[in-house]
C-alpha cells in the first residue's frame, strides 16, 4: 500500500497535536468556573459610574462556598472578573466542611471565581469537623483562605488544635482544609516568626489520643 505524501502526514500530525493541546486545556479548566455566583442582599447604593456598591445583609454563594456578613463595600463592580469586596459585621465563611468567623474580611474575585478571603478579627476563628470525628479549631489575628488550593494560612498570634487536644502556636501556620493536614512552611530568614511550639497532652484512657482540655481564651 502506498504511503501518504509527507505533506499530508505533517498535516495529520499537526492536527493531532492541536487536538491534544485542546484536550489538555479542557482538562485543565477549573470546574469551579462552571458554578454560578449568587448574591442575596439589600442594595443601599449602586454607583455604575464608579463601579462601586454598598449592600446590606449579604449572602454570597458559589458551589459549596458560602459567605455572609452584615455589610459589603464593593469595588470593581459586580461582574466578578476582578473585583474586591470588603465585608464586615458578623462575617461567616463556610467551605470544604470548614467555617471561618471574624469581624471583617476582604473577598477577592478573579475570572468569575471567589479566589481568596482575607479575614481579620480579635481574633478571627476557624473550625472544621474532620473525617475522623475530631474537630480542628484555630484562631489568629489574620486568616487567609485560598479557595482554589483549600489552604488556610494563619498569621499573628496563632493558636491551632487539629484534634481538640494537642496544640500548635506560633506566628504563622498553614493548614489545608481539603487534605485536613498542616502545610509545609515557606523558608524564612532566621527569625522567631518562623518557629512554632507543639504542646502534646498526656495520653488518656480507653485509647483516646489525649485528655481534652478547655480551649485557652485569647
Amino acid at each position: 500500500m502506498a504511503s501518504s505524501p509527507p505533506s499530508k502526514r505533517v498535516s495529520r500530525l499537526a492536527a493531532a497535536f492541536a487536538a491534544g493541546l485542546l484536550g489538555v486545556a479542557a482538562a485543565a479548566q477549573n470546574p469551579r468556573q462552571a458554578e454560578k455566583i449568587v448574591i442575596d442582599a439589600v442594595p443601599v447604593t449602586i454607583n455604575t459610574r464608579e463601579n462601586t456598591a454598598v449592600l446590606r445583609d449579604v449572602v454570597i454563594t458559589q458551589g459549596d462556598t458560602r459567605i455572609q456578613a452584615n455589610e459589603a463595600l464593593v469595588k470593581g463592580g459586580m461582574d466578578f472578573e476582578d473585583g474586591e469586596w470588603t465585608i464586615s459585621g458578623d462575617v461567616r465563611i463556610k467551605a470544604e466542611g470548614g467555617s471561618l468567623r471574624s469581624d471583617k474580611a476582604v473577598v477577592a474575585f478573579h475570572d468569575n471565581l471567589i479566589s481568596r478571603a482575607t479575614i481579620t478579627g480579635a481574633p478571627a476563628e476557624f473550625e472544621q469537623l474532620r473525617t475522623d470525628g475530631t474537630t480542628s479549631r484555630g484562631r489568629a489575628n489574620t486568616i487567609v483562605y485560598e479557595t482554589g488550593s483549600g489552604t488556610v494560612t494563619f498569621r499573628e498570634d496563632v493558636w491551632l488544635s487539629l484534634d481538640g487536644c494537642n496544640e500548635i502556636t506560633g506566628q504563622q501556620l498553614a493548614y489545608n482544609i481539603k487534605a485536613q493536614s498542616l502545610q509545609p512552611q515557606k523558608q524564612q530568614p532566621a527569625s522567631p516568626t518562623g518557629r512554632v511550639t507543639f504542646t502534646i497532652q498526656p495520653g488518656g484512657p480507653s485509647g483516646k489520643p489525649c485528655v481534652k482540655t478547655a480551649e485557652p481564651k485569647p
